[in-house]
């Protein structure tokens, strides 16, 4: 098992449009395992996601993330260069790319991040049995990517790109919103497949309905930009129950982990 965290964030501060969103938040997710945070709208969860990836519009005031070791911050790491060391964004609201097929889209993106093309028949191999495995019709190779999918269609194609990059980290940013039922449970055993003993998930959610079916080490709460508590997997059904106010109220003015 490596020594290094595979990802360590240290009292980190962002803003949007001169806005202060992250205030101090701090985490580390090591090799293997899974976080979910949870908080409400306006808590800065999905500001730490684009963070994470570099995206442009969110201002780093002060900070690290050490991916691996590195610090993106520091190195000014830009999204490409960060999906190519192994992060993977999935997001909240995939967008259409009409034109582009998810087969070619796929095929790029692969060959972008491994730094060379993979082989025909190896390419469609590994796709057909990612797909099988997240019950998407192979009719979707021709269509364009997410061009009138479904919610649950567009976050299953999430899915089937992280299954295709292999990412060492990934970040998936309330892919169970949209879901029904089903959907959900197709998505959640699909992520429960790519986990791994090298590779780190953080999950964003607002609800606990999820993490029923894609279990967590560790949950924490956000709330005004910084994580306020921590705690096993039961923690998220103690959000469930007492809602993010009950729990705030129990919190001191310097917040708390556990």
């Amino acid at each position: 098992m490596p020594e290094k965290p595979l990802l360590r964030i240290d009292d980190l501060h962002v803003s949007v449009g001169g806005k202060q969103i992250l205030n101090g938040l701090s985490l580390t997710v090591n090799h293997g395992e899974l976080h979910a945070v949870m908080g409400r709208n306006g808590s800065g969860k999905s500001t730490l996601a684009n963070t994470l990836m570099g995206h442009p519009g969110f201002d780093v005031t002060s900070g690290r993330i050490l991916f691996r070791g590195i610090d993106l911050i520091e190195t000014a790491a830009s999204p490409d260069e960060r999906a190519k060391m192994g992060m993977f964004l999935g997001f909240q609201y995939p967008t259409a790319i009409p034109g582009v097929t998810l087969r070619n889209f796929l095929r790029t993106a692969t060959a972008a991040v491994r730094g060379e093309p993979m082989g025909v028949v190896a390419f469609r191999k590994q796709m057909m049995a990612a797909m099988e495995s997240l019950k998407i019709d192979r009719s979707f190779m021709a269509r364009y990517l997410n061009d009138g999918f479904s919610g649950g269609e567009k976050k299953r194609v999430e899915i089937l790109q992280m299954a295709m990059l292999g990412p060492s980290f990934a970040v998936l940013d309330e892919t169970d919103s949209g879901l029904d039922i089903d959907a959900l449970r197709v998505v959640s055993d699909g992520i429960n497949a790519l986990r791994g003993p090298e590779r780190g998930m953080l999950l964003i959610t607002h609800y606990q309905r999820i993490l029923n079916y894609v279990v967590p080490q560790r949950v924490h709460m956000l709330a005004d930009g910084r994580i306020v508590k921590s705690g096993g997997p039961e923690f998220a059904r103690r959000l469930e129950t007492e809602g993010y106010e009950g729990i705030l109220s129990g919190v001191g003015a310097a917040g708390e982990a556990e």
